[in-house]
C-alpha cells in the first residue's frame, strides 16, 4: 500500500500502446501465476475468523493476516498490533507501517490505530472474511481479505545481494506500475537489459546509477530511488528557491499595490481581496502546515484558515464576491483529503469529486480495483457558490491537480487558465529494498466520472495563457491571473469542464 502520508512534494504518470511483450515476461509472470493472484505472495488458503463462544452477536474479530487488493500487501493484526508486509511473486519485507491500536474496537468492530510518524488508520469489518482500510490523509479505502497464514518467506531475513535487490525492484515495478504502454516502455526488456551487468559484485554505487538508468526514462515524477546520503533520484524537480520567489515576486507585483494578502499555513496559504469584490486564494502545498508537521494539525489549521476566508460576508448578500480566483500554479501536493475540504466550501450540493482506483492483477497493466467513487460534501457553515477561476501549470502537481480535477464537476464549473497541470495523481506506493534503500512508484489512477484520467499529460486549462515563463516573469507580467480577474470582473466565465 502506499505510505499513508503520501509523499506529494515530489512532482508526475501514465498512458497509450501496448508494449511488446518480450518471451521473459510472459515466462516470468506465467511463472508466479498462482503466487501472485490466488494467494498475493504465498499465502494460505482463506480461513474463517474465530468467534468467543457466546458472542454471535458481536462483530468479528480483526485478529489473523490480510491481504488488499492492489498494493501487493499483507496486513496483520494480533491484539492492539498492526504491521504490513510489501510483497511481490519474489519477495515479502516488512512494511513501513506499524501500527498500535487506540482503545477498544467499536460497536461495529472497527479499530483505530495510531502509526509513529505517520497519519493514523482505521480498520472496520466489511462482511465475512473482509474488511477495508482507511488511513485519515488519503482518499478512499483499500479492501483486506483474511487468509490463513504469512508466507514462510516473509519471515527469512532477505538477500542483500545485488542481484536480489535487482529484482525485487524490477518485479515491483512489474507488478504495479500501470503505465509502461502509455510511456511506450517493455518493461521485460529493460529487465532483459540491466540484469546481466549486475553481479554479487556489484557496488552499491554502480546498483544505484542501474536502478536510475531503469526508471528516468518514465518522466514520472511519483518514481524514485533513495539509497542513503548524496544517492536520491526522484522522476522529476520542483523549482529552485530562488526561481520560486522570483515567481512570488510576480504574483504579488500583480496583484496591485496595497494589496494585503493574510497567510496562513506558515504562509502556504494566502489571501486577498481584490478590486471589484473579487477574491484571491493561494494554495502553494497540502502538507507541512504547521511547525507539527502531522496531519491532524494540518487540517485544523486549513479550517482555520477557510473560516477567516469564507464568511458569511464574503459568501452572501450585496458583500459577496463576484468571482474567485484560486492559484495552484505553484503547488508541491500533499494530502488530498485537504483538497476536499477546500472543495466543500465552494458548493451548496454534493457531487462527485473522481473515482480512485489500484492496478490489482500482477500480470495485467490493464487491471484494476473497482472504482472507489470520493465525493465532495458541503460545509456545514457558509459556502461560496459564485464564479471560480482556476489558475494552474506544470508545478500544479499531484494533490494539487486532485484538487484541480475536484473542482470539474461543481456547479458552475470554474475556468482553468494557464497550462495543464503536471500529470501526477497517484499515491506513492512507498517500499523497501532487502538492502535497506527504499523507492516508489505510482499504481492509482484518479477517474473522471466519464472514466477519463489525465495522467501524463495533466489536465488542460479552457484558456490557455504563459505560467511563469522566463519572458513573463523578466517583464513583470502574469497573463493567466490578468486573464482571470478580467473575467471574473466583466462577467461570469463560462464552463471550463
Amino acid at each position: 500500500m502506499s505510505t499513508p502520508a503520501p509523499d506529494r512534494s515530489a512532482p508526475g504518470p501514465r498512458r497509450p500502446q501496448r508494449p511488446r511483450a518480450t518471451a521473459l515476461l510472459s515466462a516470468s509472470l506465467a511463472a508466479v501465476t498462482v503466487l501472485a493472484t490466488l494467494t498475493a505472495a504465498g499465502c494460505a488458503p482463506p480461513a474463517a475468523p474465530a468467534r468467543a463462544a457466546g458472542a454471535a452477536d458481536r462483530a468479528p474479530s480483526l485478529d489473523g493476516v490480510w491481504r488488499t487488493d492492489g498494493y501487493g500487501t499483507l496486513v496483520t493484526i494480533k491484539g492492539r498490533a498492526l504491521r504490513t508486509y510489501e510483497t511481490t511473486a519474489v519477495s515479502c519485507l516488512p512494511g513501513s507501517v506499524t501500527g498500535t491500536r487506540t482503545g477498544a474496537p467499536d460497536a461495529p468492530g472497527a479499530s483505530r490505530f495510531t502509526v509513529p510518524d505517520q497519519a493514523p488508520l482505521t480498520v472496520p469489518p466489511a462482511g465475512t472474511g473482509r474488511a477495508r482500510l482507511a488511513f485519515d490523509d488519503n482518499v478512499g479505502s483499500r479492501t483486506l481479505h483474511r487468509v490463513g497464514a504469512l508466507p514462510e518467506r516473509c519471515g527469512r531475513r532477505p538477500s542483500r545481494d545485488p542481484r536480489a535487490v535487482f529484482d525485487v525492484f524490477w518485479r515491483t515495478y512489474a507488478e504495479n506500475y500501470p503505465f509502461f504502454r502509455a510511456k511506450g516502455i517493455d518493461w521485460a526488456a529493460v529487465r532483459d537489459r540491466y540484469r546481466p551487468r549486475i553481479t554479487a559484485h556489484t557496488t552499491d554505487a554502480q546498483l544505484f546509477a542501474v536502478l536510475r538508468e531503469m526508471i528516468e526514462p518514465l518522466h514520472d515524477a511519483h518514481t524514485r530511488v533513495v539509497a542513503g546520503p548524496g544517492r536520491r533520484f526522484a522522476g522529476s524537480e520542483l523549482p529552485t528557491p530562488e526561481t520560486a520567489a522570483r515567481i512570488d515576486r510576480a504574483i504579488a507585483a500583480n496583484l496591485g499595490p496595497g494589496t494585503v494578502q493574510r497567510r496562513w499555513a506558515q504562509g502556504k496559504l494566502s489571501y486577498a481581496d481584490l478590486p471589484g469584490r473579487i477574491g484571491y486564494f493561494r494554495v502553494t502545498q497540502f502538507a507541512g502546515y504547521t511547525e507539527k508537521d502531522d496531519y491532524a494539525a494540518d487540517t485544523a489549521e486549513l479550517d482555520r484558515a477557510l473560516d477567516a476566508v469564507f464568511t458569511a460576508a464574503r459568501t452572501q448578500g450585496p458583500t459577496a464576491l463576484r468571482g474567485l480566483v484560486i492559484d495552484l500554479r505553484l503547488n508541491g501536493g500533499g494530502a488530498d483529503p485537504l483538497g476536499l475540504r477546500i472543495a466543500s466550501r465552494l458548493t451548496a450540493r454534493p457531487y462527485l469529486a473522481y473515482r480512485k482506483r489500484a492496478r490489482n492483477d500482477p500480470r495485467d497493466p490493464g487491471a484494476f480495483t473497482a472504482p472507489e467513487p470520493i465525493r465532495v460534501r458541503p460545509h456545514q457553515g457558509p459556502v461560496y457558490t459564485g464564479p471560480v477561476a482556476v489558475l494552474t501549470g506544470r508545478l500544479t502537481i499531484s494533490a494539487g491537480e486532485t484538487f484541480t480535477q475536484s473542482l470539474m464537476g461543481r456547479s458552475p464549473a470554474p475556468t482553468r487558465i494557464g497550462e495543464n497541470t503536471q500529470g501526477v495523481f497517484s499515491d506513492i506506493l512507498e517500499r523497501s529494498l532487502p538492502n535497506g534503500w527504499t523507492f516508489g512508484l505510482p499504481n492509482e489512477e484518479f477517474l473522471t466520472a466519464d472514466g477519463r484520467t489525465f495522467d501524463g499529460p495533466g489536465i488542460p486549462p479552457a484558456l490557455a495563457t504563459p505560467v511563469f515563463t522566463e519572458a513573463e516573469l523578466a517583464a513583470g507580467r502574469d497573463s493567466a491571473l490578468t486573464r482571470a480577474r478580467e473575467l471574473l470582473t466583466h462577467g461570469a466565465p463560462g464552463g471550463g469542464r
